[in-house]
């Protein structure tokens, strides 16, 4: 690392530093950079945040298996309808109630972020905001 008159350089010159190299480290194939995840995984992750549909992260898929939680289709639309509830009053992250399912929502991504059903569990951090539907 250089140093300039003292000093070792501003965070976003560091940073560029870095992710240059990073970009550079990469696997690069046909001019785009290989991340591991297929063509048809990324074209639908990036359809569903076009579209608005309500997405499950791979955590929230295993906790709903681990937990035998089978959500309905009238119980996923009361989520999706909690979820823009949840985003006209500017919430971020999320607790949505379904029954009596709980989820949190990362409301920006239309993500379900983790899934409680009923465990004695019942402790929620990280959330700027609740909607029970």
């Amino acid at each position: 690392m250089k140093v300039n008159n003292g000093s070792l350089g501003s965070i976003e010159q560091i940073r560029g530093r870095y992710l240059d190299r990073e970009l550079k480290e990469n696997k690069v194939k046909d001019n785009a950079v290989f991340t591991g995840h297929s063509f048809r995984d990324i074209l639908i992750n990036e359809s569903e945040k076009e579209t608005g549909k309500l997405r499950f992260s791979k955590h929230a898929n295993e906790r709903l298996a681990s937990r035998n939680i089978n959500l309905s289709n009238e119980q996923i639309s009361r989520l999706s309808e909690g979820t823009d509830r949840a985003r006209q009053k500017g919430i971020n992250e999320s607790l949505i109630v379904v029954d009596e399912l709980a989820f949190i929502v990362n409301v920006k991504n239309n993500m379900v972020v983790t899934a409680v059903g009923d465990s004695g569990d019942k402790i929620f951090t990280n959330i700027d905001g609740a909607v029970i539907s």
